[in-house]
């Protein structure tokens, strides 16, 4: 019997398309409702204690509308923050976004990764642990750039961005001690991978840019594997947790990832 109930992604805002590409190249048969929270935008400057509050009482109220098989915390800031919350709350797989240091620590040559974020994800503990665990031999240094999110948010309703801008945030990180030496840069919130383009584009020099986003759409075909699934997904649907001005061109980045309706909370 078929199955019509959707995956639900989550951000603050329209980084999570970063890993909803990658889940719509694996799992095309999905149903899809991605949900941007820009009442809440942007998570990274907000306390732990905001984050903690909000989002899992979010994500429950969004579990009651839509009845998800599965939610994909599209946002490593959420993630890092209220993933156990989220699970504590839901009685359903919910699947988080972490930093990708194992997959950077293993490609780095020089063994000087980089960890690009917000200010609330690279002060994590978890960042710590992870670079413990996987990167034990490397250099990790980090740098919080809320105005990258900000740049990556415009670019995909076409709004003109500065290369200095970008170049400002990786600044952040290749001038600090030792950054001379980061060949490898882990892409630690999911609306960078939107603007690696730019980013790799100002670079001083080659630098490889990784993110998490196919890990993570491995992990939610693992769990959902051998489950029913509808013989056409339909339009998926892209729900704002406040009214917004949508621009031609985030409306055509929605359509391009299969989110042909809109609506807002």
């Amino acid at each position: 019997m078929e199955d019509a109930r959707p995956l639900l992604l989550f951000d603050s805002g329209i980084g999570g398309l970063s890993v909803l590409r990658a889940v719509r190249a694996l799992m095309p048969q999905a149903p899809i409702v991605y949900v941007a929270d820009n009442g809440g935008f942007p998570y990274g400057t907000k306390s732990e204690a905001e984050i903690a509050a909000r989002v899992p009482a979010l994500l429950g109220r969004l579990a009651e509308r839509y009845r998800p098989r599965l939610i994909c915390i599209a946002c490593n800031t959420a993630s890092t923050i209220a993933l156990a919350g989220v699970r504590a709350a839901l009685d359903l797989p919910v699947v988080g976004t972490v930093p990708a240091i194992k997959p950077a620590a293993l490609l780095s040559k020089t063994r000087a990764i980089g960890v690009l974020g917000t200010d609330a994800t690279v002060r994590q503990p978890y960042v710590d642990d992870l670079s413990a665990r996987f990167a034990q031999d490397c250099l990790v240094l980090r740098h919080g750039s809320a105005r990258l999110v900000e740049l990556a948010e415009a670019s995909l309703r076409g709004q003109p961005t500065p290369d200095a801008d970008y170049r400002t945030a990786l600044d952040g990180l290749l001038e600090q001690e030792g950054g001379d030496r980061i060949d490898t840069i882990v892409l630690a919130c999911t609306h960078f991978p939107l603007v690696a383009d730019r980013l790799a584009a100002v670079a001083p020099r080659p630098i490889a840019f990784v993110d998490g986003a196919e890990g993570i759409a491995r992990r939610i075909a693992f769990l959902t594997e051998g489950q029913a699934w509808p013989a056409d997904p339909g339009a998926g649907l892209a729900v704002f947790t406040a009214p917004l001005d949508i621009s031609d061109a985030l409306r055509t980045s929605l359509a391009e990832m299969g989110l042909e309706r809109i609506m807002a909370l």
